[in-house]
């Protein structure tokens, strides 16, 4: 299987392959942790669950996208990018408990742009600086 490794396409296979699992199952953990269901949502023409997913997805794949570039197998990459994704989330409830005077999740379902922009800004933002602290080995 190592031997295998050796040829960059199929590294770059299965890094994409760990990748686009990855963020298809960490969307699901962000699906379940919201009070409104994504898709349904975004379907409805919901901009604001639109921009927050939007931004979920590009945290995700940024964080991926580090974690590839700094690591030297796929495990390593795959562990770094599932320490990145939990900051995330992390991140997630940090600024529903910064917000009190209004429920962040609430306030997007209602299609409200303005916090639906700052989700995908702080997701996009947060995701940079994840990145930037994985350690090269």
């Amino acid at each position: 299987m190592e031997a295998l490794f050796e040829y960059e396409l199929v590294q770059t296979a299965a890094y994409y392959s760990v990748s686009v699992l990855a963020l298809i199952l960490f969307l699901g953990v962000f699906e379940l942790v919201t009070r409104y269901n994504n898709w349904k949502e975004i379907k409805n023409g919901n901009i604001a669950v639109a921009m927050a997913t939007g931004g979920k997805v590009f945290g995700v794949v940024n964080i991926f996208r580090h974690s590839i570039e700094h690591s030297d197998s796929l495990f390593t990459m795959l562990g770094w990018g599932v320490f990145g994704f939990l900051l995330l989330l992390f991140s997630y409830f940090i600024f529903e408990f910064l917000t009190p005077s209004f429920k962040v999740d609430e306030e997007i379902e209602r299609d409200n742009r303005a916090v639906g922009l700052i989700a995908m800004l702080l997701s996009i933002g947060l995701s940079y600086v994840i990145g930037a602290s994985i350690i090269a080995r």
